[in-house]
């Protein structure tokens, strides 16, 4: 901008449109709409035309790569930065990127599964802890645990779960109760105030079981609250100076949830579980129909034959890889690296695009120290997950900002051939890069 402002008598916008020329790296051909006004305009301040010429030739050359470039420049820092903490603060950097969310490749439960195998300890979300944000909580010995978070809760208002943290603190810093915690549902519902939906959530996430209750036990007792208290069981608690129940009734025996279904609950309220990974529950099934865990790939000989199966997590099918699609599986082992060629993938397009789990038969390659599976055959196992909940619902799997199939751009399928446009990109007309043509329109007063 300062080269075509003081070289050629830009003014302050035409110079800010060459800019934009130059930044928009999508389209060619931008910045020569302005060689004659900047070529023109040196000549006329007293340089000479080879000068002109040859500054013009490098913001050109510098229009084709500079706004990449320099984006690269700081993605390589930020990247070097995010490695640093992974492997040196592995808990700071697990909230930083939970508290960052929707962001980044993969999905919360494959960044909580990752930081739990190399030994940062992550704690659920508790009415009485949590906060939120995702928090550090100090330990004895080793890295700190990562508390999760009320942000991590489906549903969940961040005004409504600061409103419950801050009357939590405001009593334990002002000891206005014995308790400096909150112990039952009817006292966090009094005490803070807020309304019966966001307990709901809080119970879906199985946050109060740091007070002994269960999903269904806490769900039960909040059926009896509603969103304000009747104002002569107030004035009642008022009066006692502690609050009394608005109804005494039996205990009720409610059946505990099966482990499995705990799982499904989990990742219906939270997106993830800290409990058993969902293909522990069927790993006898798959046992039987010979697919093996995902860690067996790294044992198997080099182009032998091996079944595998696991949950979807990624599909990518970048630009330069000529059809090739890449797919990550996960189970409660580890994670497998699938390739699948253009003729396999056509034959199977729907179950890879649209399945949660897949079944993968192939050939093992090893290479360069990376270990693939050359898919060969493909089944949707989606089903089977229905039987770790036990009730006729389908297992929702929450897919990863990197996976090209819950998350494609807006326009054309990136996984379809590009069609040859009859208009080249460089004949399209960008008004802002067209500074000669400016209209004004008119306005008539009568």
């Amino acid at each position: 901008m300062q080269v075509a402002m003081v070289a050629a008598g830009f003014t302050p916008t035409e110079a800010d449109q060459l800019r934009r020329a130059m930044a928009t790296f999508k389209h060619t051909g931008g910045v020569h709409a302005f060689q004659q006004k900047l070529i023109t305009g040196m000549l006329d301040n007293g340089y000479s035309m080879e000068f002109a010429e040859r500054t013009f030739q490098q913001l050109e050359g510098f229009g084709s790569y500079g706004f990449p470039e320099s984006h690269a420049a700081s993605f390589a820092l930020i990247a070097y930065a995010s490695s640093w903490m992974k492997c040196h603060h592995p808990d700071v950097f697990l909230a930083a990127i939970l508290n960052a969310q929707p962001m980044g490749f993969y999905a919360p439960a494959q960044l909580v599964r990752d930081a739990c195998d190399h030994g940062v300890d992550v704690r659920p979300v508790d009415v009485n802890l949590s906060e939120w944000y995702c928090t550090l909580e100090p330990r004895p010995t080793g890295y700190h645990a990562v508390r999760l978070g009320f942000c991590m809760v489906r549903s969940m208002r961040q005004k409504e779960a600061e409103q419950l943290v801050d009357r939590r603190l405001y009593d334990r810093i002002a000891k206005i109760r014995a308790a400096k915690t909150f112990n039952s549902v009817e006292d966090v519902w009094r005490r803070a105030g807020v309304p019966v939906a966001a307990l709901n959530h809080i119970a879906a996430a199985d946050g109060f079981k740091g007070l002994g209750l269960s999903r269904r036990e806490a769900s039960w007792a909040i059926k009896a609250l509603h969103d304000e208290a009747l104002p002569l069981f107030a004035a009642a608690d008022d009066q006692a100076g502690r609050l009394l129940p608005e109804i005494i009734e039996a205990p009720v025996s409610l059946s505990p949830m099966t482990a499995g279904r705990e799982v499904v609950e989990d990742y219906r309220s939270t997106g993830l579980s800290l409990r058993e990974h969902p293909i522990h529950f069927l790993r006898e099934s798959l046992g039987e129909r010979r697919y093996q865990p995902c860690i067996a790939l790294r044992t198997a000989r080099n182009d032998s034959r091996i079944s595998i199966a696991g949950l979807v997590l990624v599909r990518q099918m970048p630009g330069s890889a000529k059809g090739v699609m890449f797919v990550t599986l996960e189970d409660e082992t580890a994670n497998a690296n699938l390739i699948v060629w253009p003729t396999v993938f056509e034959q199977n397009r729907r179950p890879i695009l649209s399945a949660t789990m897949l079944g993968c038969y192939g050939k093992v390659q090893h290479a360069s120290g990376v270990t693939h599976l050359i898919v060969e055959q493909v089944r949707d196992l989606s089903a089977d997950l229905r039987r770790v909940s036990g009730i006729d619902n389908a297992f929702r799997l929450p897919a990863g900002r990197g996976d090209e199939a819950k998350h494609g751009g807006s326009g054309l399928d990136s996984r379809e051939p590009k069609a040859v446009l009859p208009i080249k990109p460089r004949d399209l007309y960008e008004p802002d890069l067209h500074i000669d043509t400016l209209t004004v329109k008119a306005r008539n007063f009568r």
